[in-house]
């Protein structure tokens, strides 16, 4: 081999950086959950793993009342005052746009300043700088990293930096994960759960008893129940490579009594992962994997037995050369969700999707809009709201905002019965 070919063989220093921390990456999810946490609560946001359910409803009743503080000018500015006296650094070198301005306007709901590295190339990476330079130099600058990367683990890596860095004294902030390689996307199926949890309230019109919708429905599904427990979720797509479904799927199966239900072609690249699947089914959660939406789930069409259906696009910026003559012959019309399905899903499903939508695939062709079932905007929305919450839980004014909504609005705790 030549000395070029060697060099270009070589492995660069973000490489060798990344493997230092790999014993540590490789070890069960379980196993890590303590580390990423400080006296009872989280310290950096990394993976799904570590939103128990209690502190996952812990995060929706704080996000409802932000939510609804918002919506006056005294708890506005209360809200800007909570942490007026810390910056964040977003730092997003893979494309986004929902999940960006969702964490800024978190942090700007909260007081934060924001300053962001979008772009690599405007960075001293040109000149040679490595990641782990990069994210130690901002935390010299800012009390709180918000990364987007492409690169698998790099979140994770950075977060063990900074607790190396915790336990020499030398200056370490907390590290959110907004999205990490095709691994996981926690805080994206934070405010996936936090869409479910307010939906599965059944909540009526303000000016309607708080138990008519679900009395209403009852009559038709008698079963049926608040909560997120006892229920089928779909997911269409592309499963194999999807990071949401992944850190959703792994939120879900921590409910009892759920059935999650993959629909996808079977390509291995985007079929249900053999890794997901023994991880699921070892928390006790049942798993079915089907063809397409109308293929048979409990003795019916699939679209008309979920309780809620989370749509995916086709991720094509992933498709390998060698794949493209396999994914001619799959028919994609299978995983595209139609008017007509639309109209035989139970009336209270919600449609979820996490953006963005693909208008060429047409996943979800806009006509459904405008269904009531349709949520994926509200979804989105969602985000700004959880996100607050979950900066409020790491900097520890959680607390804060429990006490002042208590102080204006007493007792009163219908806050989901609030859309905004």
């Amino acid at each position: 081999m030549s000395p070029a070919s060697l060099a270009d063989s070589a492995p660069t220093q973000d490489e060798r950086d990344l493997a230092q921390y790999e014993s540590r990456i490789d070890r069960p999810p379980q196993l890590k959950v303590a580390e990423f946490s400080r006296e009872g609560r989280l310290r950096h946001v990394i993976f799904s793993g570590q939103f128990p359910v209690d502190l996952l409803e812990d995060l929706a009743d704080t996000a409802d009342k932000i939510r609804l503080l918002s919506k006056s000018r005294t708890g506005q500015d209360f809200l800007l005052n909570l942490l007026r006296h810390k910056r964040a650094m977003l730092y997003f070198t893979q494309p986004s746009t929902r999940t960006f301005l969702s964490f800024m306007a978190a942090c700007q709901i909260l007081g934060m300043t924001c300053n962001e590295v979008r772009d690599p190339t405007t960075s001293s990476e040109t000149k040679g700088e490595t990641r782990f330079d990069s994210i130690r130099m901002f935390s010299s600058y800012f009390d709180l990293v918000i990364m987007r990367s492409p690169i698998a683990r790099l979140a994770e890596a950075c977060a063990y930096l900074m607790n190396d860095l915790e336990r020499t004294a030398a200056r370490s902030v907390p590290i959110v994960n907004a999205g990490s390689g095709a691994d996981e996307h926690p805080t994206q199926a934070l405010l996936d759960v936090y869409t479910l949890q307010r939906t599965f309230q059944f909540a009526a019109p303000q000016d309607s008893p708080a138990a008519s919708r679900l009395d209403a429905l009852r009559r038709d599904y008698p079963a049926l129940r608040t909560g997120l427990t006892g229920k089928v979720y779909g997911f269409c797509g592309d499963i194999g490579r999807g990071r949401t479904v992944r850190s959703l799927a792994a939120l879900l199966a921590q409910y009892e009594g759920v059935t999650l239900a993959f629909v996808a072609p079977g390509h291995p690249a985007l079929r249900l992962s053999d890794d997901l699947r023994r991880r699921l089914e070892q928390r006790g959660v049942r798993v079915v994997e089907l063809e397409s939406l109308e293929s048979s789930l409990d003795g019916a069409s699939a679209v008309e037995q979920f309780d809620a259906l989370y749509m995916t696009r086709i991720q094509k910026e992933h498709n390998l050369e060698t794949d493209a003559a396999e994914f001619a012959r799959i028919d994609f019309s299978q995983y595209k969700l139609s008017l007509d399905q639309v109209r035989r899903m139970k009336p209270y499903a919600p449609i979820l999707h996490p953006f963005p939508r693909d208008q060429h695939f047409g996943e979800i062709p806009p006509e459904i809009d405008n269904d009531p079932r349709a949520m994926y905007f509200r979804q989105a929305r969602n985000g700004m709201w959880v996100r607050a919450a979950l900066l409020a839980h790491v900097f520890n004014v959680d607390h804060q905002v429990a006490r002042f909504y208590h102080e204006q609005y007493g007792d009163w705790t219908a806050t989901r019965r609030i859309e905004s």
